[in-house]
């Protein structure tokens, strides 16, 4: 079963730094492509980045292009979210999800499946900006 542990959060002034991370178990880390994702209190789940297990193309969704950074560490099964020049608007709770490899599709395809098909959602990590 495809389990994730995140970690990494916490309370930042706004302006700072963060950077998640992610630890896989209970699939093949280089079958899957890894995203993350969030969600404010009061606001539906929203898709952020994803991270290619195989090789390690990645895709970030516009409105944190500039700001956040994925990378993965195969042989740590685990994936990291370094957010920059965090803002108040990004709190949320963090979240990992997966989604099987196929094809050659792109990363806008993977953030969708695991947006509506991911069902394993875990803990998740809280991250707080202050103003």
């Amino acid at each position: 079963e495809v389990q994730f542990v995140e970690s990494g959060g916490g309370l930042v002034q706004a302006g700072g730094s963060l950077r998640l991370s992610c630890v896989a178990s209970g699939f093949r880390f280089s079958d899957y492509v890894i995203g993350w994702f969030r969600q404010a209190p009061g606001k539906e789940r929203e898709g952020l980045s994803c991270i290619s297990g195989a090789d390690s193309t990645t895709y970030y969704t516009d409105f944190v292009k500039g700001r956040f950074t994925i990378s993965s560490d195969n042989a740590k099964n685990t994936v990291y979210l370094q957010m920059n020049s965090l803002k108040p608007e990004d709190t949320a709770v963090y979240y990992c999800a997966a989604e099987k490899l196929r094809g050659s599709y792109g990363g806008s395809f993977y953030m969708t499946k695991m947006f509506y098909e991911y069902q394993n959602w875990g803990q998740g990590t809280q991250v707080t900006v202050s103003s």
